[in-house]
C-alpha cells in the first residue's frame, strides 16, 4: 500500500466498517512506519482491473506482530482473497522475526474467525466494548510461530 492507495482504501473501509472505519490520518500514520530499514509495518493492497478489492496491514514490535486490518470487498467474499492477504501478513511477520501474531476480531464476524482458525489462530480472550461507537466486543486470537502457517503457500498475481 502506498499513499496514493489511501483514498480508494478509505472508500472500501467505510463500506465494510461503517461504525468504526479508520481515518485517513490512521492510514497515513501506519504507512509512515512501513518503509525503510527501520520499518515496523507491512501494508498491502489487492487490485483487480485497477480497482482495490482488498487490503491488509500488520505491525511488528520485538517478537510480537499484530494484524491491524484485513478487508475484502463484498463482491470478492468467498474467493480466497482474505486467505491470500493473511498469508502475505504472516510472511511479513516471519520476515520481521516475530514469534507470535495477535489480532482482534469482532465477536459477530464469524467469517473472519473461521479464516483465522484455518491458519492456526486460537481464541485466547475477549476485549469488552473494543469496537466503538457500537460497543462490540473483540475476540482476541493468537498464532504461535507464523512461519509454519505459510510454508508451501504461494501467492500469484
Amino acid at each position: 500500500m502506498r499513499w496514493w492507495d489511501i483514498d480508494p482504501v478509505l472508500e472500501l473501509e467505510k463500506d465494510l466498517f461503517p461504525e468504526d472505519a479508520w481515518s485517513r490520518g490512521m492510514f497515513w500514520s501506519e504507512l509512515a512506519h512501513a518503509r525503510g530499514p527501520a520499518a515496523t509495518r507491512r501494508y498491502v493492497v489487492a487490485e483487480e482491473d485497477g480497482r482495490i478489492v482488498g487490503y491488509a496491514g500488520l505491525a511488528a514490535s520485538g517478537d510480537l506482530a499484530d494484524i491491524q486490518t484485513i478487508a475484502v470487498a463484498r463482491d470478492h467474499w468467498g474467493t480466497g482473497l482474505g486467505g491470500r492477504l493473511l498469508t502475505e501478513l504472516l510472511r511479513a511477520a516471519t520476515a520481521f522475526e516475530c514469534a507470535e501474531v495477535m489480532l482482534e476480531c469482532r465477536v459477530d464476524n464469524i467469517r473472519a474467525q473461521k479464516l483465522y482458525e484455518r491458519y492456526g489462530f486460537e481464541a485466547i480472550g475477549f476485549r469488552r466494548g473494543y469496537y466503538q461507537p457500537g460497543n462490540v466486543d473483540a475476540l482476541v486470537m493468537r498464532l504461535n510461530d507464523p512461519s509454519t502457517s505459510v510454508q508451501g503457500t504461494e501467492i500469484h498475481g
